[in-house]
């Protein structure tokens, strides 16, 4: 069942999780937000990210070394803007959420950067 993501979301959300857009650097409430709990996904509220993965990477988009849960997101190439990158989805319902890149932290060496108009947070 399709859903009316534009009644669902502000024009804004939309644009990044339905059409696969991003918000401008440092803009985002959650690049400096570093409270405990679980980032959900805007559209669906699966569980995707945790506080615990979270670190501030310097690059203006909440980022984390990994998924809370592996099965919860989904990687697709995507060769838009020139570039060879790697999309993060939601795995329940699509919703686009950022890219991850290998230049993070270890143990995993992973950042995926991720745009807060795609999460909502639940505290713990």
């Amino acid at each position: 069942m399709q859903k009316d993501w534009k009644n669902l979301l502000s024009s804004e959300e939309y644009y990044v999780c339905r059409k696969k857009g991003t918000e401008p650097a440092f803009s985002g409430v959650y690049d400096k937000f570093y409270e405990s709990g679980s980032y959900l996904c805007k559209c669906c509220k699966l569980e995707l990210f945790s506080s615990k993965s979270k670190y501030n990477s310097g690059s203006g988009w909440p980022s984390f070394s990994s998924p809370s849960n592996n099965k919860n997101i989904k990687k697709i190439e995507d060769h838009s803007l020139g570039m060879s990158r790697i999309e993060v989805q939601c795995s329940n319902c699509g919703s686009h959420l950022g890219h991850v890149f290998d230049d993070g932290p270890e143990p995993t060496g992973k950042r995926y950067c991720i745009n807060s108009l795609s999460l909502t947070f639940k505290k713990s």
